[in-house]
């Protein structure tokens, strides 16, 4: 029962971090240089960073998931 509160506790962790990184690095984020694409490449870069994040951060709660099955298994 305790590995369910741990992994709810890092899947809430990751959840705040992620925002917290896309609203202080993301969100004042601009590009300037290239006209009217300025808006396009920005919100390019952006998305490719968001979704690399929710990769990540999905990579992570799958480790964190398999930790406690095999410690489960084990015990």
């Amino acid at each position: 029962m305790m590995g369910l509160f741990v992994f709810l506790f890092a899947m809430w962790l990751l959840i705040l971090v992620g925002g917290g990184i896309i609203v202080i690095i993301l969100g004042p984020m601009s590009i300037s240089g290239y006209g009217v694409f300025d808006w396009i490449i920005s919100s390019g870069i952006k998305a490719v960073f968001a979704i690399s994040l929710v990769i990540i951060w999905i990579f992570i709660l799958l480790k964190i998931k398999n930790w406690i099955f095999r410690k489960k298994i084990l015990s």
